[in-house]
């Protein structure tokens, strides 16, 4: 599985959540390769599943299926909470 982190310029703010992400895989159990590229860049078919902050959900133009929304990108506990969610679907 692929994991990729978006954000709107793909810095920052995605690099935190992909580190985040890690974390919250390694609690949960499970593996998956995580990266991390900006809005503008992404394509549907680059990963399995995204994961962004609330605030360009919407207009990412990705599936909603892949894509898992969080509000705070700096709370792990956050990341375990919707990742376990989309593994428990």
């Amino acid at each position: 599985m692929k994991i990729m982190a978006v954000c709107g310029h793909g810095l920052g703010s995605s690099f935190m959540m992909e580190m985040n992400i890690k974390k919250a895989l390694k609690t949960l159990g499970k593996e998956a390769e995580v990266s991390h590229q900006d809005l503008a860049s992404v394509t549907a078919n680059e990963a399995d599943l995204f994961v962004m902050g609330a605030d360009i959900a919407n207009s990412s133009g990705l599936p909603a299926d892949k894509v898992v929304v969080v509000k705070n990108i700096v709370s792990v506990k956050e990341f375990e909470e919707k990742l376990a969610e989309y593994f428990n679907q």
